[in-house]
């Protein structure tokens, strides 16, 4: 079985991406980012604050997340209800940033997140998929790219969408993403050392699916 790992920051287009490449070679897409997000809607429902972490902790054995594939799209229930939207609200991405930072909360999607990734060929994405989740992947990736250019993405996703978002606003949200992702004390997001770094600052989203399958051509042939 072959696991690629594909690791980078907020608005990079990680799962665009993923999704592209899982589509093509015919992997199972699994995207780890949805997790978070799922639980920072059940704690944002529940008037938990997503930094409590004892809160949280404390409810953890009342969540039920699945990953389910229809028509070939992925989609996320939380407790047999369909959250695939909600969790793509803008304050979600801070929701799940916070909880990730919650030892707790990872330790219960970890062996979740392996499972996924056992007895099949997957492509997944996240903050610490090569680092921790899948460190034996055959093929890990990093892909970063400027705030900015994260920032301009994300805006024009938002406005796509219909929604009434600020560029300076989620500018500032990728930011304080960044510095906690990578700053916090389990699991920061860091590249994997032996991870292919990708900077895809001005690239599109075929440039950079098509410059990640030229690298698992490389690494499985």
């Amino acid at each position: 079985m072959i696991s690629v790992a594909i690791d980078g920051p907020a608005g990079v287009g990680k799962s665009t991406a993923a999704k592209a490449v899982a589509k093509k070679l015919g992997y199972i897409y699994v995207d780890t980012g949805a997790l978070y997000r799922a639980i920072g809607l059940f704690a944002s429902e529940r008037n938990i604050g997503t930094t409590d972490a004892a809160g949280i902790s404390a409810k953890l054995h009342e969540i039920r997340i699945k990953l389910d594939y229809l028509d070939g799209v992925q989609r996320v229930f939380l407790n047999g209800r369909d959250v695939s939207d909600d969790i793509r609200k803008p304050e979600m991405g801070m929701a799940a940033s916070n909880v990730s930072a919650i030892p707790k909360v990872r330790d219960f999607l970890l062996d979740l997140q392996r499972d996924m990734a056992a007895g099949q060929n997957v492509v997944m994405d996240g903050r610490d998929i090569g680092t921790v989740v899948l460190p034996g992947a055959k093929v890990k990736i990093y892909l970063t790219a400027s705030a900015e250019a994260r920032a301009k993405r994300r805006f024009e996703e938002h406005v796509a969408k219909g929604e009434q978002v600020s560029y300076n606003d989620i500018l500032t949200e990728i930011k304080q993403r960044d510095y906690n992702d990578m700053n916090r004390s389990i699991a920061p997001l860091k590249q994997a050392g032996d991870a292919v770094l990708i900077d895809n600052t001005g690239w599109t989203c075929k440039e950079t699916a098509d410059q990640i399958m030229k690298i698992i051509e490389e690494k499985t042939v």
